[in-house]
């Protein structure tokens, strides 16, 4: 991972990994304090600043990834182009761009911010819960994907109606449809009408 101002606190010198905190907001999104991830994440869950990534490929095709086997939340499902958590007193955006590098090896093309989106999913499988309070991006994705096996299990580009068909019978994250919906209006304008999102 580059080491940047957002990321210089969350490594240490010898290579150890410490804690990843999380943003704590309130209903409105202003920060409130920190929490490491995992307690966060644990019942009833601590809202928390998120991010979510839509990116399309020049057919207006969205970019799908499989989260990784060995993730300890949500592994092996299908959720949409990348999501995570900001750094503390990181930007949303810088942490969406970096992220969505990170897990994937392609930065986007374009990306743009599509508003935001407060849920609160338990995932029945972990356990753990998703309180979130999240900022949404769209873009494009124009350069070779190369994404990380300890993130990304699987890709898959898909068209509306391929969503559909695999939504039906493959599993996808608890908070994918909810993400999807909230930022249909800028993937509309993104991708325009006859995309047919």
């Amino acid at each position: 991972m580059p080491i940047t101002p957002a990321t210089a606190t969350h490594s240490s010198s010898n290579g150890t990994a410490e804690a990843i905190l999380l943003e704590l907001v309130d209903e409105d999104g202003v920060t409130i304090g920190t929490a490491e991830k995992l307690a966060a994440h644990q019942p009833p869950g601590q809202l928390h600043r998120a991010f979510s990534v839509f990116l399309f490929d020049d057919y207006s095709r969205l970019l799908l990834q499989q989260r990784a086997l060995g993730k300890y939340h949500s592994p092996g499902v299908w959720s949409n182009t990348c999501c995570g958590h900001p750094y503390p007193g990181e930007a949303p955006f810088a942490a969406a761009a970096r992220r969505t590098y990170e897990e994937l090896g392609a930065s986007p093309a374009l990306l743009a911010e599509a508003g935001t989106v407060r849920y609160n999913h338990p995932d029945p499988h972990s356990g753990l819960v998703e309180q979130e309070y999240n900022h949404l991006f769209v873009g494009l994705v124009q350069a070779p994907l190369r994404p990380d096996p300890e993130e990304v299990h699987a890709t898959a580009f898909v068209t509306p109606d391929e969503l559909a068909e695999r939504h039906a019978k493959d599993t996808f994250s608890s908070w994918f449809m909810t993400v999807l919906d909230a930022a249909r209006p800028a993937i509309r304008e993104l991708t325009g009408p006859s995309a047919g999102w």
